[in-house]
């Protein structure tokens, strides 16, 4: 049966787990618990982005109670690099360079003059970002990869009566790619079961301007997945590539407010006059 908690409850503990480890705690209370009454407390051990098995056990004067579990799935994640921890992400060991964490206050803000970003995409000097410096000693081709941390699918979140059990996510991210040697940016899906499986999801190649821009694009995964974000050295040292702020959050993809602004501004500034003109020509000829 369910202990009383009305009766001086000294404490409750939980257990919580991300499939390799079990942490226990103690939670203080300050005095008698009224039926019904909210407790909250933060779980401060969660590392994101895992989902955790937390299971609650009341323990009164007369022992333990009846346990309840919980599992606890983070719905959004983001990481901008402020941190050297990286958000968790972490470097492939197995290919020929790494990414590098850098801001605009650094001395020479990317080592090599003609390329890289001057800042992060916030415009913020003092914000931080990665890219890979591909002057001496790279080689064209070689290869950097920077891999997100684990990600559990939330199956519980797709309707029953959808035809794919697979829930969808949205990656999104900032690019900067300025430089006539530009290699290329890759983005793969890693799914992690008997054996590791990597699908192109996203590429783009060559110089795209001394600016940032964002990606999005709409990934499902069927069981257990990283991303892996690949920066490839082009044919010269004027070939940074730098990412910024890393969003993977469930649900379709959505129309960033920007990239229409950019539409709009594309139709005026290119399509509009080849209009005007088609239709000036057809006035005055036909």
């Amino acid at each position: 049966s369910n202990p009383d908690f009305s009766k001086n409850a000294p404490g409750l503990y939980f257990v919580q787990m991300d499939q390799t480890r079990w942490w226990e705690q103690e939670i203080p209370i300050g005095g008698p618990i009224q039926k019904g009454q909210l407790l909250t407390y933060n779980l401060t051990e969660l590392i994101k982005p895992e989902s955790y098995l937390v299971r609650l056990t009341p323990i009164t004067r007369y022992g333990e109670g009846d346990a309840s579990e919980r599992t606890i799935t983070y719905r959004e994640f983001h990481c901008s690099f402020e941190e050297e921890a990286l958000c968790s992400f972490s470097q492939d060991k197995s290919d020929e360079f790494d990414w590098i964490r850098q801001s605009g206050t650094k001395e020479g803000t990317t080592y090599t003059p003609n390329t890289g970003p001057s800042s992060d995409h916030t415009g913020s000097s003092q914000g931080f970002y990665m890219f890979i410096e591909t002057s001496r000693p790279r080689l064209e081709g070689d290869k950097a990869r920077l891999m997100s941390p684990t990600f559990n699918i939330n199956t519980k979140s797709v309707s029953s009566s959808s035809a794919s059990n697979n829930p969808t996510y949205c990656f999104t991210f900032y690019y900067h790619m300025f430089g006539k040697h530009i290699g290329a940016l890759n983005i793969f899906l890693r799914l992690k079961g008997q054996m590791l499986t990597d699908t192109l999801i996203w590429s783009l190649t060559g110089n795209q301007g001394n600016y940032w821009q964002q990606a999005r694009v709409n990934i499902h995964p069927t069981t257990t997945f990283q991303v892996v974000m690949e920066g490839v050295r082009g044919s010269g040292i004027e070939g940074n590539i730098a990412i910024d702020d890393v969003t993977i959050e469930e649900g379709e993809c959505k129309d960033s407010p920007m990239g229409n602004q950019y539409a709009i501004l594309y139709f005026f500034l290119f399509l509009f006059p080849f209009i005007f003109l088609f239709c000036f020509y057809f006035l005055l000829f036909m």
